[in-house]
């Protein structure tokens, strides 16, 4: 009996894991062929994103009761930032439009969910402001994109493979109980591996130094996915949504992109171009 239990949930367990990959290429594909070809494409898909991210996290922090304009509130004010931020190139003016939906969003929400909804308008709006910025660049913009892309998903799946092959402590059981340090682990190895492995298409100099900054970048899509994991457990919710097999919703997919997009943008601002330059 035991061994038939055992044999049923790898069973099942391999049944999720080839959901996932399906849906993982199905979702690859469009995003893949819409940073490739740039503007408009490439802002339609963070338009799209961009919206459905915004409703999932309203309808996660506020239930059922959330106001019907919420969800659109925050999704406006990310998007005219991210206009701002690339019709204008002001970094500053998109930023100012962020920070004054926030402040709207903290007047106009009502009970518990007005910190949290006011907080979605950073959250969802500060990547895609980020990722517009980023792909925009006309010298290293495609470049960059598909490089975080790569390092991101390489982190998620070795993230997942090692904590399932290897499992033992977990990493933060308090943020996420199925979290593991082997998780972590892998996925910083597998985004590391990624970087040194794109350093030839990439025309990098220091191969060492790009692994180096992938497998950094990679620690950073973990912290992503652990933020989110626990504003879930917070809300006592186990997905943000069900509109991808096996992943649960779109946030949940892109929670770890969402931290590195703007993590990378933050750097580049700082240091005055992209931070493939440097490398």
């Amino acid at each position: 009996m035991a061994f038939s239990r055992t044999d049923s949930e790898a069973e099942s367990k391999g049944r999720v894991l080839v959901i996932r990959v399906v849906s993982a290429l199905a979702l690859a594909v469009p995003v893949l062929g819409a940073v490739v070809a740039g503007s408009p494409f490439s802002d339609l898909l963070v338009a799209a994103v961009g919206g459905v991210v915004a409703w999932e996290w309203c309808r996660m922090c506020a239930g059922e009761s959330a106001d019907f304009l919420a969800p659109f509130g925050v999704m406006a004010t990310a998007l005219l930032a991210a206009v701002a931020a690339v019709a204008f190139d002001r970094q500053v003016l998109s930023l100012a439009v962020l920070a004054a939906g926030s402040a709207v969003g903290a007047v106009v929400a009502r009970g518990a969910a007005r910190a949290w909804l006011s907080a979605g308008t950073l959250y969802v709006g500060l990547p895609c402001v980020a990722f517009l910025w980023l792909r925009a660049d006309p010298d290293s913009g495609l470049a960059t994109v598909l490089w975080l892309l790569g390092l991101v998903w390489a982190s998620d799946i070795g993230g997942y493979a090692f904590g399932r092959m290897i499992g033992g402590p977990r990493l933060a059981p308090v943020l996420s109980p199925n979290k593991t340090w082997a998780g972590f682990c892998g996925a910083v190895l597998s985004a590391g591996l990624v970087g040194f492995a794109a350093a030839g298409p990439l025309a990098v100099d220091s191969p060492l130094w790009i692994a180096v900054a992938s497998a950094a970048l990679g620690a950073a899509a973990q912290m992503g996915d652990l933020a989110e994991s626990w504003v879930k457990r917070h809300f006592g919710v186990k997905d943000a949504g069900a509109l991808i097999p096996g992943h649960g919703g779109l946030l949940d997919r892109v929670d770890a992109l969402l931290v590195v997009v703007a993590v990378t943008a933050l750097i580049g601002v700082v240091g005055g171009g992209s931070i493939l330059t440097w490398l």
